[in-house]
């Protein structure tokens, strides 16, 4: 090998549910076959780095999470680098490379990267690398896949200057090697490629039989594809080693177990006191609300807040998978896991989501995201756990370069996950070490109070869709968290037509790290809301906090309050109506605007307003009074995919005809108002 081996650079992941991390490890993986060294910690271990004092180049992969907000474990890193007295070269010393990770259909697309990105430049840092920026909706590895592939050269170029500079040797002969180095292993691979070599030099693939007047599936591979040789990632490195031990006498709580692995704060398990339905049976979605009795315990909330619900994998599901990997009589065994003696895996360690001494049936219901879509190293992994020679081919085939278009088809944009792969590929028995070194934590899901303890004290209320989708052979699916607190609270559904008195089921709770959704501390401040479906939730508990703080302080002014809700039918899904009727009747909401976009219009109607942004539009006026006039504040809450980008354009076309400025004066302007915290949304894809 013609390049210098061993040379070092920093290696920092900011993640939220996996994704960095699990591309930080894949680059640290291929340092490794490159000749470098990937010294990699995540962002928040800053115990274990300095950038204040280091040397060498830093590559930074970086998630988003929320309304454009980098992840939990970057909050304290933005925090520190936001610091204003920090001199303007205080990283000059810096140079580095990110890796931008986000999802276009929200509004700050890789926000979280980019404002590290942007902060590090602010305070002297340089690149040595481009910025990267992989969009999850249209596929992370378009982005990602060549971002890794040229950031070697990036820094073969990055050591080769650093080396001249003490000796003032010739930049551009060193440069020349180094480049060279690049393409000599560039040709190699290209060969190993042409020739059907792996790249981890495993041997040939094996072209599949031609199948004729077929159309491929997740299963099924045709020509070109099957016939093609295949470049395939590398093996990922094992580095777990799992133990079962038998006799246990009972699983202890799962929330016992939790409750120290929870960094963002304690775990509480409260009573649902009430489960409503507020949408009709004939409705296309089913929205539910649950109050929560949280009188006796140290949970408090501020109404907009959102806090996190702690939920299992659906049952039936994990005891499928006991039954696919062989592991339905082990259950109830004690699963132990150590590092494997003598691994070579960067950073390898036990997953502390993980505890100790928990039983196979509880690692895979409370700590591994089952649903989750399977990256292609995981796959990789699972090929080689398979004994049927085509299906082997048929994972290959899916993990590979050529097989690019088919994993999107048939495993991302399908939203395939590990059970669907083992029913697909019965001949596939991977170990348990590896669903828990590929799977990611069962994460917590968000929700936004829609009460105020003001209104109701010791009461929390929220409201959620249950969502319903197929999978990719179209078996009806719920959703992991909703699903399961739907079929929790169906006995008190069920006791509201029966006049019984069930159980009350219990959920665990913990609050959310950061929290800025919240009303004015000025109660003169005017108010629009914007918050079609479940998206009026904060804004129920904005209004009931209103109401109490107007009759416990009659005589202090309270500025306007406008609240734009929309849904599909007035008769169906109109969530609230009569609450909302109250606060209209009571003074507390100046003006309620709705529309509905599924109701048809009776014979010579005039046309009518069908989604919120419409309304904003008829209001233009009175949206632009008081947005810059009168200095409200404007939430939105709701979907991110097309509600929150529709209102956001409909804002900057309210601000070209009402100030008379051009679209990138207007941009400017909701800028300035989200940095003054008086534009603020809380969406969700």
């Amino acid at each position: 090998m013609c390049c210098e081996t061993n040379r070092r650079f920093l290696l920092l992941y900011a993640s939220q549910k996996g994704q960095a991390k699990a591309i930080a490890e894949e680059i640290c993986q291929q340092a490794t076959e490159r000749g470098f060294r990937a010294d990699i910690h995540c962002i928040s271990e800053s115990d274990k780095y300095n950038l204040n004092r280091e040397k060498d180049p830093v590559v930074i992969v970086s998630s988003t999470t929320g309304d454009g907000e980098p992840p939990d474990t970057a909050i304290k890193f933005v925090k520190e680098i936001n610091d204003k007295t920090l001199p303007l070269d205080h990283y000059s010393h810096l140079r580095y490379g990110l890796l931008g990770l986000g999802d276009s259909e929200y509004t700050f697309f890789c926000n979280g990267g980019k404002l590290i990105d942007k902060r590090l430049r602010e305070l002297g840092a340089q690149h040595f690398y481009e910025t990267g920026l992989a969009d999850d909706s249209v596929g992370l590895e378009l982005v990602v896949d060549p971002w890794i592939a040229g950031l070697w050269a990036a820094l073969g170029r990055e050591f080769a200057s650093r080396k001249e500079e003490p000796g003032h040797r010739d930049r551009t002969a060193s440069l020349r090697g180094s480049i060279g180095c690049q393409i000599e292993h560039l040709t190699l691979e290209d060969s190993a490629a042409q020739n059907g070599v792996f790249s981890n030099n495993e041997g040939k693939a094996t072209a599949g039989p031609p199948i004729q007047n077929s159309q491929p599936s997740l299963s099924r591979s045709v020509p070109p594809l099957s016939q093609s040789a295949l470049s395939v990632p590398a093996l990922p490195l094992e580095y777990l080693e799992v133990e079962f031990q038998e006799n246990i006498s009972q699983e202890s709580s799962p929330v016992g177990e939790c409750l120290p692995l929870v960094p963002e704060g304690p775990l509480v398990q409260v009573p649902v006191s009430r489960a409503v339905r507020l949408t009709r049976d004939d409705a296309v979605k089913t929205t539910l609300l649950l109050e929560l009795d949280v009188s006796e315990t140290t949970f408090s909330y501020q109404p907009g807040d959102a806090f996190n619900v702690t939920c299992p994998n659906n049952a039936s599901e994990v005891d499928e998978l006991l039954h696919l990997l062989g592991l339905s009589e082990k259950k109830k065994h004690l699963v132990c896991l150590k590092v494997k003696p003598g691994t070579k895996k960067k950073g390898a360690d036990v997953p502390r989501y993980i505890p100790g001494k928990s039983s196979v049936n509880f690692i895979l219901t409370w700590c591994l995201e089952i649903r989750t879509v399977p990256k292609k190293a995981f796959l990789r992994s699972l090929a080689e756990y398979t004994a049927d020679v085509e299906a082997k081919r048929r994972l290959q085939e899916l993990c590979s370069k050529q097989g690019a278009s088919d994993y999107n088809a048939f495993v991302r944009d399908a939203g395939v996950c590990l059970l669907d792969l083992l029913r697909a590929f019965p001949a596939c028995k991977p170990p348990l070490g590896l669903l828990i070194e590929h799977l990611p934590k069962l994460q917590a899901r968000p929700y936004s109070a829609a009460s105020s303890s003001l209104f109701q004290p010791g009461k929390m209320s929220f409201v959620f869709n249950v969502l319903e989708f197929p999978s990719h052979l179209g078996e009806k699916r719920r959703g992991v968290c909703t699903g399961w607190m739907a079929g929790q609270v169906l006995p008190l559904l069920q006791s509201n037509t029966k006049n019984q008195t069930p159980l009350r089921p219990k959920i665990t709770l913990s609050p959310r790290p950061v929290n800025t959704f919240h009303l004015p501390d000025d109660p003169s401040v005017p108010l629009l809301m914007v918050g079609p479906g479940t998206g009026i939730a904060p804004f129920v508990g904005f209004l009931q906090h209103r109401e109490k703080l107007r009759e416990d302080d009659q005589g202090s002014p309270f500025g306007e309050t406008w609240l734009f809700f929309g849904c599909r039918s007035q008769a169906k899904d109109y969530l609230f109506r009569e609450e909302l009727q109250c606060f209209v009747e009571n003074g507390t909401l100046t003006r309620l605007k709705v529309c509905f976009s599924r109701d048809p219009l009776a014979p010579a109607q005039p046309a009518a307003p069908k989604y919120v942004q419409d309304l904003l539009w008829l209001c233009l006026k009175d949206v632009a009074r008081i947005l810059l006039e009168e200095r409200g504040r404007l939430y939105v809450c709701g979907d991110a995919k097309n509600m929150a980008k529709d209102v956001n354009d409909t804002l900057v076309n309210i601000l070209i005809t009402e100030r008379g400025c051009d679209k990138l004066g207007a941009l400017k302007i909701l800028a300035a108002l989200r940095d003054e915290k008086r534009y603020l949304q809380d969406i969700w894809a």
